[in-house]
């Protein structure tokens, strides 16, 4: 694997914005003290109506307002915002704008990639409000996985299917994984480049569940950094819409295992999931 093209050392952080509200203050606020180093933050909008990107990006010198001129969904929005970012900048932080950072854990995930140099995305511990640690690092889905844990996981929350995808017993450590939250992921830029970055056809879920893979695929590591930590409070501009979040969720994981399965052959199974994917969508949105 070569590097098609040679960046600087520098650091850049990109959220996609849409109607962020307060939190992004606060997510702002935090990351001034998650790293020593200077930061620019690119602030990927993807048409916000409640004013909050362009009023900070205008109080703040480091960050910058860059519309992507629709909503492109997560992965497309990402992927614009890196797109601002010229050759200085060879690390980047993709991150949800509903995060706080915990003092220095930028910096303890960029010493994590000083120690794993096949890494290409390192993700962070990341609790939950309440302080339950939410599980980022998981195993890549299988149709096994997914079957058992699409049908048992609301109502059999600890089968060994799920406690299987998602990694649950084990241990908090510093490992690869399968694939990393995309909530917030520091990337190597080469790494990222390689792959073509997120794959715009997911607007939404299953993003870095597809990016993990392909960096996998392509001979990067995604490294879990736990000693890095920080807070997912959650999302103010997807919190009134969850049906369509719901759905959005069950159409990408169709994708992602679709793309996998590709050609005549696997036909009938495509039709089962699809078939099976819907049902479950329906049952959940009653």
């Amino acid at each position: 694997m070569t590097d098609a093209r040679t960046y600087g050392d520098e650091l850049a952080v990109v959220t996609v914005t849409y109607s962020p509200g307060e939190t992004l203050e606060r997510f702002l606020d935090t990351l001034e003290k998650a790293t020593q180093r200077s930061i620019r933050v690119v602030l990927a909008d993807n048409g916000s109506t409640d004013g909050a990107p362009e009023r900070v990006a205008a109080e703040r010198a480091n960050v910058d307002f860059v519309p992507t001129g629709g909503n492109l969904g997560y992965g497309g929005g990402a992927n614009r915002g890196v797109a601002e970012l010229d050759a200085r900048y060879g690390w980047v932080v993709i991150a949800n704008p509903d995060l706080e950072w915990q003092p220095g854990a930028l910096d303890e995930l960029l010493a994590a990639a000083e120690r794993w140099p096949r890494g290409g995305s390192f993700g962070p511990l990341i609790k939950e409000p309440d302080g339950t640690v939410y599980p980022s690092a998981r195993l890549l889905p299988s149709i096994g996985r997914g079957a058992g844990h699409a049908l048992l996981g609301k109502v059999w929350p600890e089968n060994p299917w799920t406690r299987s995808y998602r990694q649950s017993e084990a241990a908090i450590s510093e490992r690869p994984a399968g694939w990393l939250s995309g909530s917030c992921l520091l990337l190597r830029r080469t790494a990222f480049d390689s792959v073509d970055g997120f794959d715009p056809r997911y607007f939404m879920y299953f993003e870095d569940v597809d990016l993990g893979d392909r960096l996998g695929k392509a001979g990067w590591l995604n490294v879990y950094v736990p000693t890095a930590e920080i807070m997912h409070i959650g999302g103010h501009s997807t919190s009134g819409a969850a049906k369509r979040m719901l759905a959005e969720h069950h159409r990408s994981a169709y994708r992602y295992l679709a793309d996998r399965y590709p050609g005549p052959a696997w036909v009938p199974l495509r039709i089962a999931l699809r078939a099976a994917l819907a049902a479950r969508a329906r049952i959940e949105t009653r």
